[in-house]
């Protein structure tokens, strides 16, 4: 029998091959794609969440643990899709106007796909009507705006209202070093975190 525990273990340690090895592995023994899902990936994920949040691992580990769960996401996704197993939520999220860095975004995308979200990463330098046209496209529950410059932060109040005065029914969360709750309640968002780990649980309580 698939062992699900060595898969939690293996995407904790961030081993890319022994994630791979264990998702085949499971997935050849007829196993559901969705308990691989739970209580492989997703519960390897979120041991990492919880160190993270307690600094007892730094962002490169968790880099190195969500690069392992996504190789095995490549190999599980198609097998999720044809058991018709949906997402527990969707979202969309990029850096706002002005600004091009993408770790922290990226960071955020995996730990929700590791959470079983479907995330549609829109990139860096995003302008408010490229977020309300990705947003009618892709109709998320949830958009996530990124800035790590003080200078960018306006375009998150931009955004905001570009995405409010167009009518469209989303949840906003924002994030980034110079971001604070303070800032986030000035400017209309639904919701901030200040690290990947608490994106998440930010993200699952708009579900609610």
């Amino acid at each position: 029998m698939a062992d699900l525990k060595a898969l939690a273990d293996a995407v904790i340690k961030g081993n890319q091959t022994e994630s791979v090895r264990l998702t085949k592995e499971a997935l050849a023994e007829k196993m559901s794609p969705k308990r691989i899902l739970e209580e492989g990936l997703i519960a390897g994920m979120g041991v990492v969440g919880v160190r993270f949040k307690a600094n007892e691992v730094y962002i490169p580990e968790v880099l190195i643990s969500a690069r392992a769960m996504k190789m095995a996401m490549e190999i599980l996704e198609p097998q999720l899709a044809a058991a018709g197993v949906d997402p527990i939520g969707k979202a969309i999220i990029g850096t706002v106007q002005g600004d091009l860095h993408d770790i922290g975004k990226n960071l955020v995308i995996m730990m929700l796909k590791g959470a079983g979200f479907n995330v549609e990463d829109i990139g860096v330098d995003v302008s408010p009507d490229a977020f309300v046209e990705k947003i009618k496209a892709s109709k998320p529950q949830i958009v996530g705006l990124s800035a790590l410059l003080t200078t960018t932060m306006p375009a998150m109040d931009k955004t905001i209202q570009s995405i409010r005065q167009a009518g469209l029914n989303c949840k906003i969360m924002i994030g980034g070093a110079p971001v604070t709750q303070n800032y986030a309640d000035k400017i209309g968002a639904d919701g901030y975190a200040p690290d990947a780990a608490t994106a998440v649980d930010v993200a699952k309580s708009f579900l609610n």
